[in-house]
């Protein structure tokens, strides 16, 4: 197959200018091009990679103990009916469990040491459910039985009170009695019978467990104050909740996963354009090199472009030639920016802890950033954009030295030749 002369000169422009010590800068020059572009496509998967992997794990992470939809009482309220408000939730398609809860603040003590917790009141066979902590900790909930005053604590929390299991831990309840010598604390004295590691610092942290029927006489309440509901499909959470909140009317608060988070998804999709715009510009300057590789190609083959215009070669035949060198740049650099960006992407969890190894450091405190490895997760519809955008402004920092190669006469090239 015969290809057009302007392609085949101006991929022999793109491979040749190895000899003369003009060239070989010049063909330097190049080649610092197509890394730049290259270094500029991959740092942009990479941390676009890390950013999804980062979200999708968190998120995973909070579901296992946050459910999909909460159905809550108003002002923290007990439920008017909860029984037969879970039997209206559970007639929607979406619904795949149901369990009650009671909620509340509180703190817990052991020693000198005091946290701020929340306490959860749960049924351990009905959070089975709804949660996978409940799931995958099912023998030690098990222990939270009606009226045992035992508590699960989660794993942190426990290191933190430096209790172990079978120990005694104070629970300092909200709202105290009000006697002659003033307002004593309300307290529960109460035993710990396991802890849970939800993988997520903030609820092992600060997440206690307890009996439904303990929950509700400690926090005085007449029922479970909600309703944790489990879907088919996470990602239909805030119409499911917009459609019960209908259905069941204004006596409860209805609140979908992503409204419970949405500060942090908020900030990181924040974060994720920001750094989509920062590592762009620099694929964009790494593509405007090409510029002046091009402009410097251009004035060292005045010669050959005078000798194509005097064989017939047409000024937009000229600008096609270093069109297609610069074109061909820009591909190399893409395509290597890819390839490199996604295996570096795909085997992050190998690298990062050779890096970290090698240097005796962690980069994810667990307490500073939820997660303790470095997630990624590469993405179409990411890389994708990245690929054509690194083109398009490859393609655009042709146009101008291109075209002032197809303005040049063939007689004032040849003036000092």
């Amino acid at each position: 197959m015969d290809w057009p002369y302007e392609l085949q000169i101006g991929w022999r422009y793109t491979r040749a200018g190895r000899s003369g010590r003009r060239n070989r800068f010049i063909s330097f020059i190049s080649a610092a091009s197509m890394a730049g572009i290259a270094l500029g496509v991959a740092a942009l998967i990479i941390v676009l990679s890390v950013m999804n992997g980062f979200r999708k794990e968190v998120r995973d992470r909070m579901l296992s103990v946050v459910s999909h939809v909460e159905v809550a009482g108003v002002g923290g309220e007990a439920l008017a009916d909860w029984r037969k408000t879970a039997s209206e939730v559970r007639r929607h398609p979406q619904v795949e469990g149901v369990a009650p809860f009671v909620a509340a603040q509180a703190l817990i003590a052991r020693g000198d040491e005091m946290r701020g917790v929340v306490v959860r009141g749960i049924l351990p066979a009905d959070e089975a459910g709804v949660t996978e902590l409940a799931a995958n900790a099912g023998a030690v909930l098990a222990k939270l039985t009606p009226d045992s005053s035992n508590i699960v604590l989660g794993v942190e929390l426990a290191k933190a009170l430096r209790v172990k299991e079978g120990e005694k831990v104070s629970l300092i309840l909200p709202g105290g009695n009000v006697t002659a010598a003033g307002v004593v604390p309300r307290m529960g004295l109460l035993t710990v019978a396991g802890t849970f590691d939800a993988g997520h610092f903030e609820y092992d942290n600060g997440l206690a467990l307890v009996h439904l029927d303990d929950a509700m006489k400690l926090f005085q309440l007449a029922g479970p104050n909600g309703l944790r509901v489990r879907l088919k499909d996470l990602e239909q959470a805030p119409r499911v909740a917009a459609e019960l909140e209908y259905a069941l009317g204004s006596k409860v608060v209805v609140r979908d996963w992503t409204e419970t988070n949405r500060n942090w998804f908020a900030s990181v999709q924040i974060q994720k354009r920001l750094l989509s715009i920062i590592l762009t510009l620099i694929v964009a300057v790494a593509a405007f090199n090409l510029v002046s590789t091009l402009v410097m190609t251009v004035t060292d083959k005045r010669a050959d472009i005078a000798i194509l215009r005097t064989l017939g070669a047409t000024p937009r035949s000229v600008m096609g030639i270093f069109m297609v060198q610069g074109a061909a740049s820009g591909v190399i650099g893409t395509l290597g920016g890819v390839l490199l960006g996604l295996g570096v992407a795909y085997n992050i969890d190998v690298i990062v802890p050779a890096i970290e190894r090698l240097l005796h450091v962690s980069f994810l405190p667990g307490s500073i950033y939820l997660i303790s490895r470095m997630p990624s997760d590469p993405q179409q519809a990411d890389i994708v954009p990245i690929a054509l955008v690194s083109l398009v402004l490859s393609f655009l920092a042709t146009l101008y030295p291109s075209w002032r190669a197809s303005r040049l006469q063939p007689a004032e090239a040849l003036r000092y030749e």
